[in-house]
């Protein structure tokens, strides 16, 4: 499956166990192919750079930067237009849904209820972690 996993699942599969996390083992064995874009990359790293999340990886004993490293290594970048009308009331949604579409992924995964009431974008189902979990699971029996 290729997907989009928004910035915020990102950071919870750094920082946390749960689907987030399960969905970054996936990834890893190769089950799951996540896709983003230039733009979304420097978002996650702006955002993980913020004083609450140094705190977080200190506690968890993680380096900030080469957790970054390792997950950039399992993204395929692509290069996403913008959408030619916005479809979402936050810009940075929309540019999830621009990636979606320029990767021709599967699923868009996201725990933001912004994105999640759409269901699905352009024939893109937009999906929670736990949902692509039961997704990938059944795939395999």
């Amino acid at each position: 499956m290729r997907a989009i996993v928004d910035t915020n699942l990102l950071i919870a599969a750094l920082l946390w166990r749960g689907p987030p996390h399960r969905l970054l083992e996936q990834a890893r064995s190769g089950t799951l192919t996540l896709v983003s874009s230039p733009a979304l990359l420097a978002e996650l790293q702006d955002v993980l750079a913020r004083e609450k999340f140094r705190a977080i990886f200190a506690r968890a004993g993680l380096a900030r930067e080469q957790a970054f490293e390792q997950l950039q290594q399992l993204i395929v970048l692509v290069e996403a237009p913008p959408l030619a009308v916005p479809v979402c009331r936050d810009p940075d949604d929309d540019q999830v849904l621009a990636v979606a579409r320029a990767a021709h992924a599967d699923s868009i995964i996201t725990g933001d209820h912004d994105l999640l009431t759409l269901g699905a974008f352009q024939g893109i189902p937009i999906r929670t972690a736990r949902a692509v979990l039961d997704l990938l699971t059944a795939a395999t029996r």
